[in-house]
Parts: C-alpha cells; structure tokens; sequence
C-alpha cells in the first residue's frame, strides 16, 4: 500500500497548503515525488521518532496537519508517550503512518514487528485507528483523516482490490455477503485478503460465509450488522495482532453488551514467537493459523455439526 499512500498524499498536498509530512528517515525510493511536491513542507527528522512527534504537535497547535510516517513498530512504540501527552491530550491533527503492520518486516525479527500496536493506540484519548484491507482503500481514508483533523493512526499493509459488491457499514465494510450464511468472519486488515483466498478453495464456502473487515477504531457497528451477525451460528475473527486489545478482545465486548451470542466464537491471532523464530510474513501467518489453508480449516471446523 506504500505506492498507493504516496501517489494519494501527493494530491492531497496540492490541494491543501495546510498539509506537512515528517519522515523518520524512511521512504526512500517511494516517498521522492512527495518530496519534490511539498518543498519545505516535507521534512527529514532523522532517526528520531520522539522528536518528530513533539515538532508535528507544534506545528498541529499553529493550525497544520502533520503526517509523520515509519514503519509501523517506530511510529507507535518509540513515540507512544509523545503521541498521548503532547497530540491525543490536546486533540491535535497529527496523524502517525506506520507501514507494515503485523509480521510485514519478517525476517527482521521483533523488533521490527507491530503486532501490539491496536491495543497502544485505541486507547488513546481522540485517537481514530484505521486499518484498510485493501490498496484502493488508502485514498478515502487518508481523506477522511485529514477532513477529521484529529489524532490517527493508519496501519499499512499489503492488499489487494477491494472485491465487487462491498459496502461500508459503521467501523466495517461488509466484502462478502453470503446467500445462506453459517458462519461470520471478521478480518482486521490485508488478513482478509487471506480469507477470501480461503474461500476460493473451497467451492462451496461462498454461500455460507460472510466475509466482514473492520477498517476503523472506535468500533461502530451498525444496526444492520448485528443484524447480519445474529443471524450466523458462528464467528471468527482473523487478525495478525494479539489478542490483548485486538479486534476479537473488542468486537466482543459490543457483542455482548447487545445480548449477541453465538454458537461459537473463535479467534484467530498473531502468536508471537510460538518457536523462538523469526522468519517472512507468510512464516509468521502460518504459525498463527492466519495462512489461507489454516483459515479454511478452521472454517469447515466451525461447520462441523455438533
């Protein structure tokens, strides 16, 4: 989604003067049209994600909307207390873009990984989280942030289109809607793009599947989607995050707060490092069970008649 985040952050800059981005020494070979865009505006801060915080909430309190862009695990976890005291306290528009969420540096080990990173944030006083599933997705949200002028986070990651016939609904967008549906699927992030892999290898899966993403915190859900929800027998949340603080951890909570309880309820998580291991993303997706041969076999587990 790197590609589709600087080629929409371009236009944005054009169109409003108001706009500074601030990279922590990141986006190299994809950030230099941006660059090249926005002159002055575009500013290198070094490897210095705190400082970089505390100079975008002095530039937010003189009325301009900052970006400040890393990769996912230095954007949140270096910052966190600069991003709570200096811009969620005082509701400033700074929004931190953090690329590769989840296992998306692989190899690199743990350090490099964001799979905490919901559960920092969306906790966060005036704190918007936004997660798109998909590349064509990144425009309106960075829209929408920017029309919302408040502190976000935005999760990037590596999708695919956005399938036909999908709908936004509250927090989540509703990308498969099954004729005879058993079970529900909720999908945080490019996961579901997995999912839908999953389902293609199982002919029969698609009428019996609701394939749902949550793109924003605050959760928002609808009354048609708890609709859709209790109608299903079982629910399975797929997210490369933990459980603490995750999607399964919050979207429950509603749930049952609306007297929502399904049959079953399963979660389907990052895992950590189960081995001690570090490998790609698809290694780390494996080990959770977030592969797309993993999913299926926890969709027909579901299906089972008890």
């Amino acid at each position: 989604m790197r590609k589709e985040f600087s080629n929409a952050m371009e236009q944005l800059a054009v169109e409003d003067d108001s706009i500074v981005f601030i990279t922590g020494d990141l986006g190299y070979n994809a950030l230099e049209n941006l660059r090249a865009k926005l002159g002055k505006r575009f500013i290198n801060a070094g490897v210095a994600e705190q400082n970089m915080v505390g100079v975008a909430a002095g530039f937010a309190h003189k009325g301009y909307k900052v970006f400040c862009y890393s990769i996912a695990p230095f954007i949140v976890y270096r910052c966190l207390e600069q991003f709570r005291n200096d811009v969620c306290f005082n509701n400033l528009p700074v929004f931190l873009v953090g690329n590769g969420g989840g296992y998306g540096y692989g190899i690199m080990g743990s350090s490099h990984h964001a799979i905490e990173d919901i559960a920092c944030l969306s906790g966060q006083q005036n704190a918007n989280i936004w997660v798109p599933a998909f590349a064509d997705e990144v425009e309106p949200v960075l829209r929408q942030i920017t029309i919302d002028a408040r502190p976000a986070y935005l999760r990037l990651g590596a999708g695919k289109t956005t399938p036909e016939n999908a709908y936004p609904t509250g927090s989540f967008k509703v990308i498969h809607k099954a004729e005879h549906a058993e079970v529900t699927i909720f999908a945080l992030g490019p996961i579901a793009n997995n999912v839908m892999s999953a389902l293609d290898m199982a002919d029969d899966l698609s009428s019996k599947v609701n394939v749902i993403t949550a793109l924003h915190f605050p959760l928002q859900i609808e009354p048609d989607l708890f609709e859709l929800i209790a109608k299903t027998s079982h629910l399975l949340v797929a997210e490369e995050h933990v459980s603490i603080g995750g999607l399964a951890q919050q979207l429950s909570v509603q749930l049952m707060e609306k007297g929502i309880f399904p049959r079953s309820f399963k979660s389907i998580r990052a895992e950590g490092y189960p081995n001690g291991k570090y490998g790609s993303q698809s290694y780390h997706q494996k080990l959770s069970g977030l592969d797309p041969e993993s999913l299926l076999s926890h969709i027909n587990q579901l299906m089972i008649p008890a």
